[in-house]
């Protein structure tokens, strides 16, 4: 084999790995946390989803007002609030199988709602369907579910 064709075999390799890395680093914080603007004003979108959550079966475990904690810190921030949501028996699978409990750290799910500086009220969320493929089996399953529900529950405030 000739050493020119070798050379430039690893070099055209390398440099793919390059660009599908830079490409990757890129898009990838994209594609990891989905941002809707809301339909209502930010106290009644952080109302509404706890109304629908509750509706439909999750319990919501916290509600974390941000802003507050970081404005006794001397910062003075748009509102911002996370609401944590729990469907029991979407969580009891998982922790229940050891294999499954892994994604323990990422629960219960959580909302976040913040309003902008132009004020917009702004509905964020981590993209659990496209993190949900990288385990598979039923954690994938699991997720999936309740990212279906999530996203149900997000429908009341989001335009459709």
């Amino acid at each position: 084999m000739n050493a020119k064709y070798v050379i430039t075999g690893l070099i055209s390799f390398v440099a793919g790995a390059v660009l599908v890395a830079i490409v990757g680093i890129s898009v990838a914080p994209g594609m990891m946390i989905n941002e809707s603007e809301s339909l209502y004003s930010y106290d009644d979108t952080v109302e509404i989803i706890q109304t629908e959550a509750e509706a439909l079966g999750w319990k919501i475990p916290a509600v974390h007002v941000i802003s507050n904690s970081v404005a006794s810190g001397g910062y003075d921030v748009a509102p911002v609030t996370v609401i944590e949501l729990c469907k029991v028996d979407l969580a009891g699978q998982i922790l229940s199988d050891d294999e499954s409990r892994v994604v323990s750290s990422m629960m219960p799910c959580r909302i976040a709602v913040y309003e902008t500086s132009d004020g917009n009220v702004i509905v964020s969320r981590m993209n659990t369907g496209l993190i949900s493929k990288l385990f598979g089996g039923d954690i994938e399953r699991l997720m999936a579910d309740a990212t279906s529900e999530t996203e149900q529950i997000l429908g009341t405030v989001l335009p459709h």
